[in-house]
Formats: structure tokens, C-alpha cells, sequence
């Protein structure tokens, strides 16, 4: 039997490289090109989606979320200067996330998060690594919207797609 919450952090990772894979296709100066959307440019959306997801990673890890997103906010900011850089930082990260998955985790204990936006709330870890999944999977789609309006296809990311390159690898 799968874990679903794992599962769905193993997607997330693909799905990251995938559209990363698609934006080193395209010119280096797409990564930056300003634009009127969601994120001024793709790299700020990269660079937002992993801050959330290191600020996420330091909750499921013991900080507490105030101090967590406290201690990311300037990686939302940081902007880098090649897809290769950022594809590097995710690559690390989803390591530190995979270590961290086989320490043998519990992912049905309870932590209060103390969410700035939000308030207090009790939460299972398996919610916030399908918080991740989802939060990317958000972002990507603006991503590929960008893509769009720069006048470059994207690349299909979705889950279901997932599981046909699982399945293609198995084999």
C-alpha cells in the first residue's frame, strides 16, 4: 500500500522538474521577462514556491510557523539567475524532504499551527505535505499561464500524467 502523502510530495517533485524542464527549452531571458500576472516573472513564481516550500518543510521539521515563515521570507524575494540555479535549490530540498520522510516520521501527528494569515488550528503532518503538493500544483498553473502569455507552450504536469510515468519507469 502506498503512502498517499509521500506519493503526492514524490508528484510534486516531478512535476517541479517537469515544467523546469520545459522553461531551460526556451530562451534564458524567459525566466526573467517581466509580465502582468500572477508573479511579475516565472522566476518569482519559482522563487515563491520555494520559499513555501522550505517554510513548510521547517514546520514539518519542529519550528513553529511564525518563526518559519519568518526565517523564509527573504527566499521569496531571492530571485535567481538561471533555471539550472533554482532546479538545484528544489532538487536539495526535496532530498532534505525525502531524508526526512525516511526517518521514519509519523505523518498522523498532530502540530498547532500558529499561521500568521490564518490563526491557530490543529493539524496532522500528512496535511501540510499535501498542502505542498497542492500549493505547487497552484503555482505551476500560473507558471504555465505565463508561459502562455509569453507566447510559449507549457507541458503537461498534471497528477494523472504522473502516474503514466511512474507506470512507464516500472516497466
Amino acid at each position: 500500500m502506498s503512502n498517499h502523502p509521500v506519493e503526492m510530495f514524490q508528484y510534486h517533485t516531478w512535476a517541479n522538474q517537469t515544467i523546469m524542464g520545459r522553461i531551460k527549452e526556451l530562451p534564458a531571458s524567459v525566466l526573467s521577462q517581466e509580465i502582468n500576472s500572477s508573479f511579475p516573472t516565472l522566476a518569482h513564481a519559482l522563487s515563491h514556491i520555494y520559499a513555501v516550500d522550505t517554510m513548510w518543510y521547517k514546520v514539518l521539521t519542529g519550528t513553529g510557523m511564525r518563526e518559519a515563515f519568518q526565517e523564509c521570507m527573504s527566499l521569496n524575494v531571492s530571485i535567481l539567475h538561471s533555471v539550472d540555479e533554482y532546479a538545484n535549490n528544489f532538487a536539495q530540498l526535496s532530498e532534505q524532504y525525502r531524508e526526512w520522510f525516511q526517518s521514519e516520521a509519523d505523518l498522523e501527528q498532530t502540530v498547532l499551527l500558529d499561521n500568521p494569515f490564518a490563526g491557530i488550528r490543529k493539524t496532522r503532518l500528512s496535511e501540510i505535505v499535501l498542502q505542498v503538493a497542492n500549493h505547487g500544483t497552484y503555482h505551476r498553473g500560473n507558471i504555465s499561464t505565463m508561459l502562455r502569455q509569453l507566447g510559449h507552450a507549457s507541458v503537461m504536469n498534471d497528477y494523472a500524467f504522473f502516474w503514466y510515468q511512474e507506470a512507464a519507469e516500472s516497466v
